[in-house]
């Protein structure tokens, strides 16, 4: 649900303008604001979740999402509705790291750990890309209100099962909580998150952009200046300097980068240069979801065979050739020359998701647990938000849309082909 939230809003945030009398900056924040809180605030819940437990904190980001959702879903105008999605956003930044930490705790046998890492992956690339299917349905028929009640019994069952199934976490005493170096982060990646997404907008060369850019820069020094001085700092030196902790966050960055901006740019193409509508792209990128769950499942089960080094790289070069083949397939391809890019993008992003997990995951001791899935997903958030910037303004900037979707796809399968490059140094072969 965390991850669905991301996507499904943007059906629906056409028809909340219009139901409540939105503006255009009000309509963004419906969707920004919640990017953005959540990209900034998971090392603060990766830490807190190291320190508290992360059952406790995993659970305590559940209750208010729900909460939120439900405040999002009764909203009586655009300001009380951007304020609720900035608290979801805080409740999801809470869950996500807590999520990999408590299945790292409840698998400890390597082989049931990347079965499990695999299911976590393809429910959220599933969720990822069904989010305009979901969100057209709903809004077409129930209203756009039902996009954030369906958390409320998802949640429900989430904190019931949590509690009930999974083993209270230890709490770390010894962690404390570095607030300054926190605060940095959070300037640092909400800033380069909320420039990113502006830039898709403005355009790179804008003065907001190149301010935040250089204000997120300026926070990031602050933040490593910080982190040298900490005695307790929050993320470890000898963390980042493991090659498979820093290597798998980087390919992460890149394969979340290379995906969804193939799927923004996609949804583009089909609304706008189609004629589409919301409900019929949902379908028409059906096929990237549909072999998300059976990839990840896959490579779950491969790992204990093969290892996760040539999973990893055998999914970025199979995602690789799907981009690239949709880049090579002219101005105007039948969509039946998509299918078949589309399903190599979300079968090889799938396939390398596990492996990559388990990297980062495996590298790192039990009281960092936390801290390396923030670090993991926080890279990835902003892969995803530079791959929608950039694809953007590739379309935006091109005479003709289809040569600047065809430019922004060969640009994705060079960060794959990049992540494939990256995996074979950094990735462990068993």
């Amino acid at each position: 649900m965390v991850i669905l939230d991301v996507t499904v809003i943007n059906v629906a945030v056409p028809v909340v303008g219009r139901d409540l009398s939105a503006s255009l900056t009000g309509v963004q924040w419906v969707t920004d604001g919640y990017t953005l809180v959540l990209a900034g605030f998971l090392l603060t819940g990766g830490a807190l979740g190291d320190r508290l437990g992360n059952r406790r904190v995993f659970c305590a980001g559940v209750a208010v999402f729900t909460a939120a959702s439900a405040a999002c879903a009764l909203a009586p105008d655009a300001a009380f509705l951007v304020a609720a999605r900035l608290v979801e956003g805080l409740g999801a930044a809470l869950i996500v790291p807590g999520s990999l930490a408590l299945l790292q705790q409840s698998y400890p046998e390597p082989a049931a750990r990347s079965r499990a890492f695999g299911l976590w992956g393809s429910m959220a690339g599933i969720a990822a890309s069904a989010g305009p299917l979901l969100g057209g349905a709903l809004v077409s028929t129930v209203g756009w209100r039902w996009v954030f009640l369906v958390n409320l019994p998802v949640g429900a069952a989430c904190l019931a099962l949590t509690l009930r199934h999974v083993a209270p976490s230890p709490r770390r005493s010894d962690r404390a909580l570095d607030w300054p170096a926190q605060c940095a982060v959070v300037a640092a990646v909400a800033l380069l998150t909320a420039s990113l997404n502006e830039a898709g907008r403005r355009g790179w060369t804008d003065p907001a952009v190149l301010a935040g850019l250089g204000l997120a820069v300026l926070a990031a020094v602050a933040f490593a200046v910080r982190e040298r001085l900490a005695r307790s700092p929050a993320l470890p030196p000898a963390l980042l300097r493991a090659r498979a902790t820093s290597g798998g966050a980087a390919i992460g960055l890149l394969f979340n980068f290379a995906f969804y901006g193939m799927v923004f740019t996609a949804s583009l193409e089909f609304q706008r240069g189609r004629g589409y509508s919301a409900f019929e792209t949902g379908l028409a990128l059906f096929p990237a979801v549909a072999t998300t769950m059976f990839a990840s499942v896959l490579s779950g089960r491969l790992a204990r065979r093969t290892g996760d080094r040539p999973l990893v790289v055998t999914g970025m070069l199979v995602a690789a050739l799907g981009l690239a083949g949709w880049a090579a397939a002219g101005p105007d391809p039948g969509y039946a020359l998509l299918v078949v890019p589309m399903m190599a993008a979300g079968f090889g992003t799938s396939f390398a998701l596990t492996g990559t997990t388990t990297t980062v995951m495996g590298a790192v001791p039990a009281a960092y647990a936390g801290t390396a899935s923030a670090l993991f997903n926080t890279a990835r958030q902003i892969g995803s938000a530079t791959g929608v910037a950039l694809g953007g303004s590739l379309l935006a900037s091109a005479a003709d849309p289809s040569a600047g979707l065809r430019v922004s796809m060969a640009v994705g399968a060079a960060a794959y082909v990049t992540a494939a490059a990256l995996a074979r140094r950094c990735v462990p072969k068993r």
